[in-house]
Order: structure tokens, then sequence, then C-alpha cells
């Protein structure tokens, strides 16, 4: 008889009742993710090229890291090759949406509607993975909705100069809750490095086509904000947040997500001048309040057999 052959390293279960580590990864990637755009911004390349770069530059660390922590990526895909393919494209897709209307809007902008899986991803969660909320859970996520409405404060006058980014940005967040949706399935079987780099090769020639499309410059003359881009958003960033994905839920996760518009809110009042009133302030206090309030008590599942991705939850 032939010595069985080591098993392959698979992330664990999710769990609703996840410790501190999943807590400190999914707010440090959402506050290295919310410095996207303002390195799409510093680029001088197109938006898409950006995106191109982003993930060009992240892939090739990501594969190495991936074989260093003996993750066995190629090994651990068998049979998920459409899903991360799927996956790849669908934050493609994302990318190139979001990276166009961020030229078009503002920073907090951006990010809030670009992150508008926020509320989609949860539902999803409700609604498929039957993960219902309890009430202190519900009173977080009415929370949060309101603080995302103030976040809005300046901006909400939707002027035709910010229209069109946001409406992009918008179709942004609907893309990324699908990619979070296919990204939590594949990491019921898949270690979290493995399961980014895969899914990222995907997506590197659709983003290169549309760059082209577009017309847009695709070499650049300065490295600096393509690499920070890469090494920020997409290997620290991105990577702590399919971490995440493994361990939290979609409320959890989702919620999470609403840092984004707040760092980025303060980051835009420090670069371009794009100034916080008094709404913006108290919508961030009540993302702050909603993110304290959703971590007490877990989700209650309906049904006794969980579905694929059940309990797993998520940019930029």
């Amino acid at each position: 008889m032939h010595p069985a052959s080591p098993p392959i390293k698979t992330s664990l279960p999710p769990s609703p009742t996840a410790g501190i580590g999943p807590i400190v990864a999914v707010i440090v990637a959402n506050i290295a993710l919310a410095f996207g755009p303002l390195f799409v911004r510093m680029a001088d390349t197109g938006p898409v090229a950006a995106a191109f770069w982003r993930i060009a530059l992240a892939v090739p660390i990501l594969l190495v890291a991936a074989f260093a922590l003996k993750e066995r990526p190629i090994a651990s895909a068998r049979g998920l090759w459409g899903l991360l393919l799927f996956s790849g494209l669908a934050f493609a897709a994302d990318l190139a949406s979001w990276h166009f209307g961020i030229m078009r809007t503002t920073l907090a902008n951006s990010t809030l509607f670009g992150n508008s899986a926020t509320f989609i991803y949860p539902i999803y969660g409700f609604l498929i993975a039957r993960m219902w909320p309890t009430r202190m859970q519900t009173v977080a996520l009415l929370l949060a909705g309101l603080g995302a409405a103030l976040l809005l404060g300046r901006s909400a006058e939707l002027s035709p100069r910010n229209l069109a980014g946001d409406l992009f940005c918008l179709l942004a967040g609907v893309l990324y809750a699908v990619y979070f949706i296919l990204m939590a399935r594949a990491r019921t079987t898949m270690l979290p490095v493995s399961a980014l780099a895969l899914s990222s090769v995907a997506s590197i020639a659709p983003l290169l086509l549309f760059a082209l499309l577009l017309g847009e410059q695709i070499l650049p003359s300065q490295w600096t904000p393509l690499v920070l881009l890469a090494l920020v958003s997409q290997v620290f960033g991105q990577g702590l947040m399919i971490y995440a994905l493994g361990h939290l839920s979609p409320l959890v996760v989702g919620l999470a997500l609403l840092i984004q518009p707040v760092v980025s809110a303060t980051i835009g009042w420090v670069m371009f001048d794009e100034r916080l009133g008094a709404l913006d302030l108290v919508g961030a206090v009540l993302v702050g309040i909603a993110l304290v309030l959703v971590r007490r008590g877990a989700p209650k599942p309906v049904a006794q057999d969980p579905l694929p991705g059940e309990g797993v939850g998520p940019r930029s």
C-alpha cells in the first residue's frame, strides 16, 4: 500500500463568534483599502490601467507567499477553478467600474458607493445563507444605515459633476458583493492567500482589455503610486479581507466596510480640501457605534445544514 498523502490545508469553518484576530484583520483591511482611491488619483496612468497594475504587480507576490506558506494553491483549487475564474472576472469588473468612478466623484463618495456591498452582502447572508441577525445586530444595521446616509452629507446634492462617478461606484459595489459571495464559497476549502492569488490571476487580462478599449495610458512614468496601490490595497488590504471572509459573518464584515468612507473622507479632507461637515462626523460616530453593537451576540442560523459559504463575510 502506498502511504497516504498529507491532507491539504484548508480554512477553518467560518464562525460567527470568531475571536479578536479576524476583527482586527477586517478593521486594518478597511483602513488600508481606504487609501486605494488616493493612489489611483496619484497615478499617471488611466484609472482602469491603474487597476490592472494593482493586480499585475500583486499577483507574483501573492503566489510566492502562498507557496512559501505551504498552502499548496494549485492542489487546493481542485474543483474550484470555475468559481475562482468568475470571482476574478467579477473583481475585474468591480475595479474597472470603481477606478473609473473614483476620478469623477469625491473620495468619500467613491468609497461609500463602492462599498454598497455593506448592505447587499448581509442581505445575501439573511436570505440565502440564512444567517439571521440578533436584535442587537438589527439595531446596529439600522444605525449603520443612518450613519451611511449622513456620510453623504456634503455630496447629497447629487450634482451632475458627481453623479456619473457615483453611479459607476455604485455599480462597483454591486459587483463587489458578487465577488464576496464567490470568494466566501472558495474560502470554505481554500486558505486566504491561495484563494486571493488565483482569483487575482483571472482579473489581469480583463482589466488590461478594459483599459485598452478605453484608450487609456497603460505605462506609467512614475511607478510609486502603482506599487503602493498593489502592496497596500491588494496584498495587504485585500489579503486581510479575504482572511476575514473565512471567519466572520456577512453582517459583521459588511458593516465593517463602512470604515472605508470614514477614512477616505478624512484623506480627502487632508489631501484635497474635501471638507467634512457636521453630518459627516455624526455619521462616522454612528458607524463606529454600529460596529461595536454588531459583535454583541452571534447570528442565528435557521437551517440545520449550513450552505457552502454560510457565515462567511468580505474593499478595495
